[in-house]
């Protein structure tokens, strides 16, 4: 299936979800990231602020701030590709573009996400053998994670029965190292179940 006809399947997916199992699968991401040491020592975190039908993040990058972290969101520049300011709390949100929430924190520039120790990004869908992930086809994440080192944990967050087989690739697709679903927590360089 091309990337088009797989994203509209999936967004079609997510929109079926009911608002409960929204909440319980945002509850379980939650804790099984915050369970993991590498979460939980990470002092600079790139998240991203969850819209829509997206695995809701909220919650998770209010506790990664009140755990100590400094937590940065990304900010959609013109270019499309993203920038990034840091996240001080519920109340330093203001909408951009497209009405996406994002910090009123002063923009610390695209190169800013090399300094991450920890990478959350959004995804439709990940090839659970090649970690590549499927997003909604602007390629500002695949930039952002083209600037990431390579032993930073990058983790693409889901819900049921998105992690799959066939993700059609590109050469400017950028792969993660991790998958969290309601599930659980998958570690794509070994495509194994890690608890």
């Amino acid at each position: 299936m091309d990337k088009l006809n797989l994203r509209l399947k999936l967004t079609r997916q997510r929109a079926a979800i009911p608002e409960q199992k929204r909440r319980e699968n945002a509850r379980r991401i939650r804790e099984t990231l915050l369970d993991q040491p590498w979460v939980q020592m990470a002092g600079l975190v790139a998240c991203y602020w969850s819209i829509g039908d997206e695995p809701e993040t909220h919650g998770l990058v209010f506790a990664l701030w009140k755990h100590g972290a400094t937590v940065m969101l990304p900010v959609l520049r013109d270019d499309d590709d993203l920038d990034w300011a840091v996240y001080d709390g519920p109340d330093t949100l203001t909408p951009g573009r497209f009405g996406i929430m994002e910090p009123v924190d002063t923009r610390r520039g695209v190169e800013t996400i090399r300094t991450a120790a920890l990478v959350i990004v959004p995804a439709l869908a990940v090839d659970r053998t090649t970690g590549v992930r499927l997003g909604r086809g602007g390629g500002s994440y695949d930039r952002a994670l083209a600037r990431v080192g390579p032993n930073v944990p990058t983790v693409a967050l889901l819900h049921d029965d998105e992690l799959i087989d066939g993700v059609p690739s590109e050469p400017h697709d950028q792969p993660v190292r991790w998958a969290v679903h309601p599930g659980g927590l998958v570690n794509l360089s070994t495509a194994t179940p890690y608890r």
